[in-house]
């Protein structure tokens, strides 16, 4: 059953990736100051997450793992990961921690990719011990705790009690030698959700907002009566995620991830505050459709596109794109209205 529902999520997130097209995204705008004053070859796009360099302002994101057929796609990604430099999280090792018989859907990644940087992904509902394995399995560099509420209450199989993951998550930050990312998995992030992480020692959040993989969607199409519907426009989008989490963008690693569907989105993200932008259901797109050759190609073409973007908007680094001038409009204008976010501040920052 578990296999069959890893299977599932993949098969039924490539089918609903294009239809997922509207963004947030969209009600930001960049002003056009014309003089940027800069050449392209003075730009840099490096950053870092967690204490780890990087030489582009992106990553793979959690995906899958659990089956034969997403070792496939494990080692698929883990082979883009290694050939294009960047970071990759696994999908959840929970799967794996309960059925030893799949824990090479998981290792491959660390197989193809030996010197790469690789977090394991785990459930907020596990503890110490479970997240110990998980980081052992993958030799893995970095944990990611994944939040998931309205996954699980959707998922026919899922979880009912949540009364403890705030608690498992201190005693994992405060335990575990390897940093702890803490992540939605697509129904964004609230200021109050970021203020109860960073009050139990958390350092680096993604937001992971709306806008891309849809799993209260996917869950619901799992279902096989008693649907719930209503939950699958739940969730704050992730540029209205980023703008709740500004008083922490100073302070903490805020990382974007969620309906990032082009460039111009990565940008606008990093412009919002955020250290770096994940990507999943695009990659897992592009290496099933496209092969791994031509994806190396398009995420090599990506990161161009992010350097040449900062080069029209004259900033020479990612940080110095919090600094850019942007137009908040339409529903996220009210939303921003409603929470007391004042985005007027946002259109004169340079």
């Amino acid at each position: 059953m578990t296999k069959e529902k890893k299977n599932d999520h993949v098969r039924l997130a490539l089918e609903f990736y294009e239809d997922e097209n509207i963004s947030d995204f969209d009600n930001i705008k960049f002003i056009h100051h014309v003089f940027p004053e800069i050449a392209l070859e003075d730009v840099d796009i490096s950053t870092s997450v967690a204490g780890f360099s990087m030489e582009q302002p992106f990553y793979i994101n959690a995906m899958t793992g659990g089956s034969n057929e997403t070792k496939a796609i494990n080692e698929k990604l883990a082979y883009v990961a290694k050939e294009t430099n960047l970071l990759m999280a696994s999908g959840s090792l929970s799967v794996a921690l309960k059925d030893p018989s799949v824990i090479n859907s998981f290792r491959i990644i660390r197989q193809v990719n030996p010197s790469g940087i690789i977090f394991a992904n785990l459930g907020a509902e596990k503890n110490l011990e479970d997240a110990k394995r998980a980081i052992d399995i993958l030799e893995a560099d970095g944990l990611q705790i994944h939040v998931n509420v309205a996954q699980e209450l959707v998922m026919p199989e899922g979880d009912r009690d949540f009364s403890n993951w705030l608690k498992n998550i201190e005693i994992i930050v405060n335990n575990i030698h390897v940093p702890v990312i803490v992540k939605e998995v697509g129904f964004g992030m609230s200021k109050k959700a970021i203020e109860q992480l960073t009050s139990i020692g958390v350092k680096t959040i993604d937001i992971s907002g709306t806008g891309g993989t849809n799993f209260a969607r996917i869950e619901n199409y799992r279902r096989v009566e008693d649907k719930y519907n209503f939950l699958e426009s739940f969730g704050n989008s992730t540029v209205v995620s980023l703008l709740e989490a500004q008083d922490f963008v100073d302070s903490y690693e805020i990382l974007a991830s969620g309906g990032i569907r082009n460039s111009m989105d990565i940008v606008k993200a990093l412009a919002l505050g955020s250290k770096a932008v994940g990507l999943a259901a695009p990659i897992l797109y592009m290496v099933e459709n496209l092969g791994v050759e031509k994806s190396i190609e398009k995420i090599d073409n990506l990161k161009k596109q992010v350097k040449s973007i900062m080069t029209l908007l004259g900033k020479k680094s990612v940080d110095e794109l919090k600094y850019t001038d942007i137009i908040i409009m339409n529903n996220v204008k009210e939303w921003c209205i409603a929470r007391g976010i004042p985005f007027k501040d946002f259109s004169n920052r340079s």
